[in-house]
């Protein structure tokens, strides 16, 4: 670990903008679960440098990156609607950025789950394994289908208990991603009345991270902040495109919850739909239904609006920034049906689809018809149509769809194969089902890395036939189909 070359940008801010500590690592029993070889490798870490004492020593919060400086950020935001105040990486510690000849970028490791922080508040900075190796999953998959994420290098476990729900043992996934700043970030220094630091974590941010995109050199503020979050809208408009096109249900977007990369971030209680439900809400502590499915495209956009107000603090007006939010639905739209284009197989889609499109979204509401099936399907009905029919619990009426469907699909000047290439390079066969992260949780608590394993290598490649993955590319057992869980999953 000690030939990486590694920095932390981040504690070069003033540190009002963290806390530098010491991490309270696993105790008993540390063992390594499991390393993503994929991750690996985007960072230059060998195999040898991963099965090293050494590597388990810093990935289970027992020691100091080699180079890097530990620390945890504070942050604010609001949570379910409503400001909280202060929070901060309540059990994430940065250790650093590892530096790779394969991005422009270092990757930022975040360990979660070692130990208490001063923004710890009421909890005990602990992860347990089933909520670790959850996470660890869902950024493999979203990884696999192309959807902006943090990613996950490896679980550490251990005998050390932690009470949540029940008496669990303790984990630590390290989290990998260029930037782990957030919408909260810059909503502390509004609410604290510091334009000095809402100005220097801006200026962080751009030159870092957003260089090549700004379209000039910013003298002046307003410029640059408008600049700035045009950016950001944008990006969180097209990850908004991307969760709605696959069905993903986030659970918690609060402010402190979203990336101002535009980066899927802090899977807590999140789901992939199942069969489909446009109002499914998967964190059973959202009483009011705030971050179900058919809200989030919404929620975005308010969590941009609180994120574009704290620039009033340096002198914005607020129709200067509303006149850039109102660029989001456009951003949004562009690239929702730029996806869809390609999921239906079709050269485009226009106004003139809208009855069609809007049709097939209704028919699988009405017979909760499996998301992703629904559309992987559809590109073999010329030799199979009976198995996409099967998938709807009135044939009749998803065959009626089917052949309007038919019609405009053959109106494209696309050969069979072309269409069925482009269709399956989109269309993921397998989707991460909520009971499939719980058998790798279950085998996992036995001891076993197996199924784990087996799930990052078809999740990492779910357009293609995987070999003893058949059930997993068929809808889930009826009493396994959109469950909800708590946060601490």
């Amino acid at each position: 670990m000690k030939s990486l070359k590694v920095s932390n940008s981040f504690a070069e801010l003033s540190p009002e903008f963290y806390t530098r500590l010491q991490m309270q690592g696993l105790r008993h029993e540390v063992k390594l679960l499991h390393v993503n070889p994929r991750v690996a490798e985007l960072l230059e870490i060998s195999p040898g440098m991963w099965k090293s004492p050494e590597f388990l020593e810093i990935m289970s919060g027992q020691a100091d990156l080699p180079g890097g400086v530990t620390l945890s950020a504070v942050y604010s935001g609001h949570q379910f609607g409503v400001w909280a105040g202060q929070l901060g990486d309540g059990r994430a510690h940065l250790l650093g950025a590892i530096e790779s000849a394969s991005s422009a970028m270092p990757w930022e490791i975040q360990l979660k789950g070692a130990g208490l922080t001063p923004y710890s508040r009421m909890g005990d900075g602990r992860a347990v394994l089933r909520s670790s190796i959850r996470e660890y999953l869902a950024s493999a998959a979203m990884d696999g289908l192309s959807v902006p994420t943090t990613l996950a290098l490896s679980i550490s476990t251990s005998q050390d208990r932690v009470r949540r729900e029940r008496v669990e043992t303790a984990a630590i996934v390290s989290r990998v991603a260029p930037s782990f700043v957030r919408f909260g970030s810059f909503q502390h220094w509004y609410a604290n009345k510091r334009p000095d630091l809402l100005r220097e974590l801006l200026d962080y941010v751009c030159d870092r991270f957003f260089a090549d995109e700004l379209k000039a050199t910013h003298d002046d503020v307003k410029d640059k902040v408008l600049d700035f979050l045009d950016i950001v809208i944008h990006r969180t408009a097209v990850l908004m495109a991307h969760w709605q096109s696959i069905g993903f249900v986030h659970g918690v977007m609060n402010t402190d919850n979203m990336s101002i990369l535009g980066l899927t971030i802090d899977y807590g209680p999140y789901g992939f739909m199942e069969n489909f439900d446009p109002h499914w809400v998967i964190n059973h502590s959202d009483h009011q239904g705030r971050y179900a499915f058919s809200q989030q495209v919404n929620i975005a956009l308010w969590n941009l609006h609180q994120l574009a107000h704290c620039f009033t603090l340096l002198g914005l007006k607020e129709d200067e920034l509303r006149s850039v939010l109102d660029k989001y639905a456009d951003y949004f739209y562009d690239s929702f049906f730029e996806i869809h284009a390609k999921k239906f197989g079709l050269i485009e889609l226009t106004s003139e689809d809208d009855d069609l499109f809007n049709d097939f979204w209704m028919l699988m509401a009405k017979q909760s018809s499996d998301f992703t099936l629904s559309f992987r399907r559809l590109a073999d009905i010329d030799s199979n149509e009976q198995q996409w029919l099967d998938l709807f619990k009135n044939p009749e009426e998803a065959k009626a769809w089917l052949i309007r469907y038919k019609a405009r699909r053959d109106q494209d000047d696309l050969s069979a194969t072309e269409r069925q290439s482009m269709m399956n390079a989109i269309n993921p066969l397998y989707t991460l089902r909520t009971y499939m992260a719980q058998e790798a949780i279950d085998a996992a608590e036995n001891g076993s890395a197996e199924v784990l394993d087996y799930l990052i290598k078809i999740l990492q490649n779910p357009f293609i036939e995987h070999d003893g993955a058949e059930r997993y590319a068929e809808p889930s057992p009826i009493d396994k189909q959109n469950m909800a869980l708590s946060c601490s999953s």
